[in-house]
């Protein structure tokens, strides 16, 4: 177990993990901080989301490979159960014996590793007025000491006893009668659980906030919008941004950027790393500038909320191309200098990679069919080189002169997390291929109700697919092999040291690649749409993978004629997990 770890550090090294002021367990007590920061290398458990602070998504294990793959079965499957069942979406955190993996309609189970046997399961009592954008998913808990942590559509963060699913803190993070949710899964960094928040499409104002892991107690708070004042233990601590320096008027207190995806963290330099949402509302005609910090990665020091530095991916958004995909920490060697870097696959459709100590632009390609918004990312300055006929007109009386744009708002890549290898170098990015018709509509800001002041109707720009899962060389900005899927992808990735890469697909199938050739080695039904993210341990002896398989998302909700083609997935909610026959 990691509670050994520490006892085979150098006395230094366990003090550099155990960070000043970080809460200290007993002995057996839980996963600590340093369990938690050493989580990539200790292959017995899953204890973060992300499957480290970095959020690679890859682990070490080979006992399952690339040879023997085509073996792999089902070790038993835990339903979910019950009329709630909607996008399963969540990332399971296994430890000690136990699964926890959250559901939809904020709910949070305990499943025995071994057997499948439920142990416990709390249902958050949601009230009727909550608003969430795009269905009623969870991707995912936290886990420290004797404690499981996980957010709730009614803007709230619930700590639970892992032991037994009692409340032991729970505490309300914005007003959900505003607009504000929460659907990412927490991390937790020092023995602060961080979160952001969601409700971009209601004129909320975006944050990332830390709290006592032990109380729920606010430590930092820090908006995203400039204009808005932090706070840290109780007092101002700056302005984020200068007030009206990229926004007009008293726009930025309705501005949107809701970090809604979480984040990742980077022991080595110190920073936490959250994306930022689309600007409110989605007509860019009225308001003019660049609108930070929406739509961009900002990276922010974990003692103060302060922000560090920022890089906006879409500066003035007016296509809904959110900000918030993960931004993962590698390093690399490029013309010959080892940098420490950061990439993300943006919704805009551009792979950037970022030195991820200072946000300076080192690369920008696209990864997906087309970019009718842009031509391009100029690396010397690095603003997109927009193509003005691409933005959707500013609305008369009624509407604006509807264009074609691609990608679609739902993104060359939404939610759904990439991997990273340490043994190829590559990333594996679950990318969508897909346009929309956009037109701009006359809007005002009105408390609580939907403010987007746009229209769009989602289309299928290729005949063989829209989802493809796309290898993408760091170093070079380019392609190395790409799997079509019929249907978008919606799922997260896992890839591991037996030359493997994992998704899922909405028609059901979890499926294993090579991860050097793209080859499909493997696939499974699961009986509804796979859209979690898999993981991988090992337990006994054996190397174990598990998934959440249960249709939903945004892409019915909001999917227009790309909806309508897969219409008839079933929905579900279960717990998949394999390993290979004795």
């Amino acid at each position: 177990m990691k509670g050994r770890m520490l006892r085979s550090l150098g006395g230094a090294a366990a003090l550099a993990l155990v960070v000043a002021g970080a809460p200290l367990l007993a002995q057996g007590a839980g996963p600590t901080d340093a369990d938690l920061m050493n989580d990539a290398a200790t292959p017995g458990d899953v204890l973060t989301y992300g499957m480290g602070p970095r959020a690679q998504r890859f682990s070490p294990l080979k006992q399952i490979d690339a040879g023997n793959v085509a073996k792999l079965v089902p070790a038993f499957a835990a339903s979910l159960g019950g009329e709630k069942q909607r996008g399963q979406e969540a990332q399971p955190i296994v430890y000690d014996g136990t699964i926890y993996v959250t559901g939809s309609y904020s709910r949070l189970f305990a499943f025995d590793a071994r057997t499948g046997e439920e142990k416990w399961q709390y249902d958050a009592r949601l009230p009727d007025a909550i608003m969430p954008c795009c269905d009623v998913v969870n991707r995912g808990a936290a886990i420290y000491g004797d404690k499981i942590i996980f957010a709730t559509l009614d803007a709230r963060v619930v700590a639970l006893n892992r032991e037994t699913g009692k409340v032991v803190w729970n505490k309300q993070i914005a007003d959900y009668k505003e607009g504000y949710s929460a659907t990412a899964a927490p991390i937790i960094v020092k023995g602060m659980v961080i979160t952001g928040n969601s409700g971009g499409e209601f004129g909320v104002v975006g944050a990332v906030e830390a709290r006592d892991v032990n109380t729920g107690e606010l430590i930092w708070h820090r908006p995203v919008i400039e204009g808005h004042m932090g706070t840290l233990r109780g007092k101002d601590n700056g302005i984020t941004g200068k007030t009206n320096a990229s926004w007009q008027g008293d726009l930025w207190k309705t501005g949107g950027g809701a970090t809604w995806l979480g984040g990742t963290y980077d022991p080595e330099t110190n920073l936490l790393f959250f994306g930022t949402g689309n600007p409110a509302p989605w007509n860019s005609h009225l308001r003019p500038g660049d609108n930070l910090y929406t739509s961009s990665t900002i990276a922010l020091d974990p003692d103060t909320g302060v922000i560090k530095w920022h890089y906006q991916t879409t500066p003035h958004d007016g296509w809904d191309f959110d900000g918030v995909n993960e931004f993962i920490p590698f390093d690399a060697t490029i013309n010959g200098k080892p940098m420490k870097l950061g990439a993300k696959a943006d919704r805009n459709g551009y792979f950037y990679v970022l030195d991820r100590t200072n946000g300076k632009l080192v690369s920008a390609s696209k990864f997906v069919m087309q970019t009718t918004w842009a031509d391009g990312i100029n690396l010397k300055t690095g603003r997109p080189n927009y193509i003005e006929a691409g933005r959707p007109g500013a609305p008369t009386t009624e509407k604006g002169k509807p264009v074609f744009a691609s990608p679609s708002f739902l993104g060359g890549k939404n939610w759904m997390p990439m991997a990273y290898s340490q043994d190829t170098g590559l990333f594996y990015v679950p990318s969508n291929d897909w346009g929309m018709d956009i037109w701009n509509e006359p809007i005002a800001y009105k408390k609580g109700a939907a403010y987007l002041g746009a229209g769009f109707t989602i289309k299928p720009i290729a005949e063989d697919h829209i989802g493809a899962l796309r290898a993408m060389d760091p170093k070079t900005g380019k392609i190395m092999w790409e799997y079509k899927n019929k249907a978008p992808l919606w799922g997260g990735v896992l890839t591991t040291g037996g030359n493997l890469v994992f998704t899922g697909t909405p028609e059901g199938y979890l499926k294993a690649f090579d991860a050097k050739t793209g080859q499909e080695l493997w696939k499974f039904q699961t009986g509804s749409g796979v859209v979690g993210s898999p993981v991988t341990w090992e337990q006994d002896g054996e190397q174990y993978v598990a998934v959440m398989s249960g249709w939903g998302g945004a892409v019915p909700l909001w999917g227009g004629e790309v909806a309508k083609s897969f219409k008839d997935i079933n929905q579900g909610g279960a717990l998949w997990v394999f390993k290979l026959p004795r």
